[in-house]
């Protein structure tokens, strides 16, 4: 793939301030993406604009917190006036919650990690869906995780978040399949070193799993035009797409 496969497109990525998100925006800026960077945390998002810019890449910093409904309601109409269109959704800001047994787990907890990680992310198909509609190949990218398809003990309210957004995107892949150019993919990237797995694991050497950036290739190549599969998930330890399973 060329170096700026996305040369011109526009990308929203959520979660953009650290992590997979941080290292998605600079890959996706270094490919030729303007990319519209969202995260809660001014410090960092500037932080990733300097970084952007020594690139030879640009973007736009959008300071907000993704359970402002309201707000992302609004960035979807001024992503309108400003492009007239989105290309690239990446869909990666959530939180873990804590880990422990669910039945000890604080309902402000669990309502809060459903919000961010389901809810928020809602609000972003429902806001940015006339927008990917627009593009020529809209392309929507969801951060998954392996506990929204395997029962883990004390990972319920995580767990449950990533199933529910699971099924919510592949509902969404089937209802737009053959009337719109969208693609919709969600991926599980395993064990990443980032500040959640290091809260969700801290004995686990950080150095035994893959760095955040090591993904960034093959979100790319789900963000061009080029990619077809929708509806699916992509195993980055199995570097595979993957059909997900009938229960039975």
């Amino acid at each position: 793939m060329t170096e700026q496969v996305l040369k011109g497109r526009i990308a929203l990525v959520t979660g953009a301030s650290r992590g997979i998100g941080r290292e998605t925006a600079k890959a996706f800026a270094k490919a030729g993406a303007h990319v519209i960077a969202l995260a809660r945390t001014v410090g960092g998002l500037e932080e990733l604009d300097d970084e952007i810019k020594a690139l030879g890449g640009t973007a736009t910093l959008v300071p907000l917190d993704l359970t402002d409904y309201d707000a992302l309601d609004r960035l979807g109409f001024s992503i309108h006036e400003r492009w007239g269109k989105l290309d690239i959704l990446v869909g990666n800001g959530a939180i873990l919650g804590t880990i422990g047994p669910l039945n000890h787990c604080d309902p402000k907890v669990f309502e809060r990690v459903m919000a961010v990680n389901v809810t928020a992310n809602y609000r972003l198909i429902r806001s940015m869906d006339p927008l990917l509609r627009a593009s020529d190949a809209g392309r929507a990218i969801f951060l998954s995780s392996g506990a929204g398809s395997n029962a883990y003990a004390y990972w319920g309210p995580y767990g449950a978040s990533k199933a529910a957004l699971d099924l919510m995107c592949r509902d969404w892949a089937e209802e737009i399949r053959n009337i719109t150019n969208i693609k919709v993919m969600l991926v599980n990237p395993g064990g990443t070193r980032t500040k959640m797995r290091a809260e969700a694991a801290p004995g686990e050497d950080p150095m035994s799993i893959p760095a955040p950036d090591e993904i960034t290739p093959h979100l790319i190549e789900m963000a061009s035009p080029a990619w077809q599969e929708t509806g699916k998930m992509f195993d980055f330890r199995k570097k595979a797409v993957l059909n997900f399973r009938v229960p039975a």
